[in-house]
């Protein structure tokens, strides 16, 4: 290590020798050179006694040191006096340098008997190494450790297993998180420690080269990690992928300019940029900036890589400890499940004669939905046969192969796991050529929580829920699949992934009317909920548009479990009960539409609020309804006085019948907690008979409450109600935005008669149903300023 990418420490822990962090690099060369640092400084740290040594486990024990990584130590000894003591020489100065210290003392019997007692510390003995001290004692203790786990490992794994499913639960699965933890999600670097400990075993050879590449790279992100935040961390949250990916060499470059940046780092290679604040100027000044999206889909690929060989591992140690099925004449069992396909030791692989014979270009699909149909995985040889011997699919596809994937999308919980094993070996591209741009895809979207491959199967899985509602159940599969197949791509997705999905359609082997319906699914798949949840569904016009485009009540049909089933597939954030029912409720009415000719009529008023002397308040869960003189501003007055209560306003409608201000509105908590129903009850009395201490609280919290985020943005839409225009506000969430809003409308002399609140992750998109006619450029531009202003 050279003296430019390391410094004296001294001034900083009085003596203590090199730090590591400060150790400049991202690589393995600067992994070691941090083991080396700590190494040197540890041996003059621990005083040479007899029959103690200075055990390294965790990262430093297998030498891959992180920037900001903790130590892991056994001071181990042989029954020595004073050990205590001699131990605090050894923690206190880990201590007082800021390191973070995973610490312990004991004899090798100790050490042994935790290990027999709890597997992640058998473990972690598996990377003990020797820092410093008695090697015949250290070495005593590797060796014993190292023979007890293979000993003993088949018998173990169960219990590690279930402890590894319960931190997948945890934390998810990195490859298809947007913001994964690199250590403890599925597919990250904790798994790859249960892979070493299983080739140390013996099972399988868990490290294939391309796990042991895998690994690399996903240390490299970690240590970047590191470097940009400046601390310990292992979750690539989304602001630091830019920072972490221009430290790998992994640039965006503007359009036109030749490739004059660093290239990306190899093996070893510490020559990069230091840390600290500096290293965005120097990052800059380089002409590098970094591509978080390159990023991710790397972490994804080598997080599946990692995943996949672990399953097999597991698979393996199973069939160890359970051993062979076995019929009468002692062979192993052999079961058929599918033409071409027999199940053998828990695992599918193809019959004899499949292998024998000319390969059937449908093969590999009869396979994977046979895997998908048993829950059994494809054997790992039967995978990489398939990929080197299975012949190209015919344009367009033979009907046994269209039935092998409307069979496979349909196999319910089958489906995820029998599709990524067909991805991992490239089976996945051969029969969608599309694939390749989709897998590992960022969707940046919040509400979002796997990347579009993921979801795209996802999605197949939900709609399998619901093919008993639909007529043609096949096509709601393909289009699940495919309704997303145009991101990524300039222009809306839907419209641009619309032909994409028809030309899959049509070379799967669809007719033409077939293919144009799959073009229809996708490009019309976000209609419902955006209509359900931004127009007036009371209003004929709006039921009238979505009966046009939809067309006939069987793609209504189709179109309706499509979007449960791309919510469902997106995340818990992307339906509510509440959009449930406005979806339901708009399906309901273009049914009616469709099969009658007939527009439904609107609801009439709720009785209750016609009868009885004023002001007349009724609250329920999810509902508050008023009715008051009628008055401007009352739209307003109530929206605040919910805002005031926490309440977010899903819907608002607002009427004047004899006389008589009818507003009614759909409400949530907007903190999970309702509010006390007589505090609000008495509030909206006061308010709407125009109290003024009440409104000046409303004013004061509203001004409070104010967000800041990118520009807002106003839409119009001429022809979207039957009387009045509709003045769409796109921006940042935050409390009390309609009570501001419908307040500047009401100031600026325009009469909203509805509110529809649409929620996307931390951004809004509000509509406003203004009575009247088209306004004039000059009375558009007043209002359209007034709510810019009020936002």
């Amino acid at each position: 290590m050279t003296s430019s990418t390391r410094k004296d420490a001294s001034e900083h822990t009085g003596g203590a020798g090199l730090l590591v962090d400060e150790v400049v690099g991202v690589g393995e060369a600067a992994r070691a050179a941090r083991a080396d640092a700590y190494d040197r400084w540890l041996r003059g740290l621990l005083r040479r006694r007899p029959g103690v040594a200075l055990i390294a486990v965790g990262g430093l024990g297998r030498r891959q040191c992180a920037p900001h990584g903790d130590l892991d130590l056994v001071l181990l000894h042989a029954g020595v006096p004073g050990v205590d003591e001699l131990a605090a020489s050894v923690w206190y100065p880990v201590w007082d340098a800021g390191l973070r210290l995973d610490h312990s003392v004991r004899t090798v019997a100790e050490a042994l008997s935790v290990a027999q007692d709890d597997v992640k510390v058998a473990l972690g003995l598996l990377d003990a190494r020797l820092v410093a001290g008695d090697a015949a004692l250290a070495d005593t203790l590797v060796r014993t450790a190292a023979d007890h786990w293979r000993r003993t490992a088949v018998r173990q794994l169960p219990a590690l297993r279930e402890i590894t499913a319960a931190r997948w639960a945890a934390h998810g699965e990195l490859a298809f998180l947007l913001e994964g933890d690199l250590k403890e999600a599925a597919g990250g670097l904790r798994d790859v420690g249960i892979l070493r400990a299983v080739a140390t075993a013996g099972i399988t050879d868990a490290l294939r080269p391309a796990v042991r590449a895998a690994h690399l790279r996903l240390l490299d992100t970690r240590d970047a990690l590191h470097r940009q935040v400046g601390r310990r961390v292992d979750r690539l949250v989304a602001q630091e992928r830019d920072g972490v990916a221009a430290l790998l060499g992994l640039r965006h470059l503007p359009p036109g300019t030749a490739d004059a940046a660093l290239p990306p780092p190899r093996a070893g290679d510490v020559r990069q940029f230091p840390p600290g604040a500096a290293d965005a100027a120097q990052r800059a000044a380089a002409g590098t900036v970094g591509d978080g999206d390159a990023l991710l889909r790397r972490v994804a690929g080598d997080a599946r890589t990692v995943s996949h060989a672990l399953d097999d591992a597991f698979r393996a140690a199973d069939r160890l400890r359970s051993g062979r099925r076995r019929g009468a004449d002692g062979r192993p069992l052999r079961r058929p499940v599918a033409r071409d396909v027999v199940e053998h030791d828990g695992e599918l692989v193809l019959a004899r004669t499949a292998i024998g014979a000319r390969p059937d270009p449908s093969l590999s699909l009869r396979v994977a939905a046979a895997a998908a149909v048993t829950r059994l995985p494809i054997a790992r040889a039967t995978c990489e046969w398939l990929a080197a011997y299975c012949p190209p699919l015919p344009a367009p596809w033979p009907a046994e192969a269209r039935a092998a994937l409307i069979t496979l999308l349909g196999a319910g919980p089958g489906l995820v796991p029998a599709w990524e094993t067909c991805d991992r070996y490239g089976l996945i591209e051969r029969w969608l050529p599309e694939w390749t741009r989709l897998r590992s895809l960022p969707q940046h979207n919040p509400v979002h929580r796997f990347t579009l491959d993921r979801h795209l199967v996802q999605t197949a899985y939900e709609a399998s829920r619901h093919t008993r509602e639909v007529d043609r159940p096949d096509l709601l599969l393909l289009g699940g699949l495919l309704h997303d197949v145009g991101k990524g791509l300039p222009g809306d997705h839907s419209t641009v992934g619309a032909p994409l999905a028809e030309a899959v359609a049509a070379r799967i082997g669809l007719p033409a009317p077939e293919v144009a319906l799959i073009g229809t699914l996708v490009r019309l798949h976000l209609l419902l909920p955006d209509v359900a949840t931004r127009r007036d569904l009371a209003d004929p016009v709006t039921i009238a548009g979505v009966a046009e485009r939809v067309g006939d009540p069987a793609t209504l049909d189709l179109l309706h479990a499509l979007v449960r089933a791309d919510a469902a597939a997106t995340g818990p954030a992307a339906w509510s009960q509440w959009k449930g029912r406005l979806v339901a409720e708009l399906v309901a009415r273009v049914r009616t539409a469709l099969d009658t000719g007939v527009l439904p009529a609107p609801p009439a008023p709720d009785p209750a609020l016609l009868a009885g002397p004023l002001p007349v308040v009724h609250l329920s869960a999810d509902r508050v309804a008023v009715a008051a003189a009628d008055r401007r501003g009352l739209l307003a007055t109530v929206a605040g006085c919910l805002a005031l209560h926490r309440l977010e306003v899903l819907s608002a409608d607002a009427s004047t019948v004899d006389g008589r201000a009818l507003v009614e509105c759909r409400v949530q908590p907007r903190y999970g907690l309702a509010p006390d129903p007589i505090a609000l009850g008495a509030d909206l009395r006061r308010a709407v008979n125009g109290d003024v201490s009440v409104i000046q609280r409303l004013r004061g919290r509203a001004l409070a409450a104010r967000a800041g985020g990118a520009a807002p943005r106003v839409v119009w839409h001429r022809e979207a109600a039957t009387d009045a225009v509709l003045l769409e506000l796109r921006a940042a969430d935050a409390a009390g935005l309609l009570y501001r809003v419908t307040c500047a409308l009401d100031e600026a002399g325009a009469q909203v008669r509805a509110a529809r609140i649409s929620t996307l992750g931390g951004d809004v998109v509000d509509a406003f149903y203004l009575v009247g006619g088209w306004p004039a450029e000059a009375d558009r531009a007043r209002l359209e300023a007034a709510v810019l202003a009020a936002v």
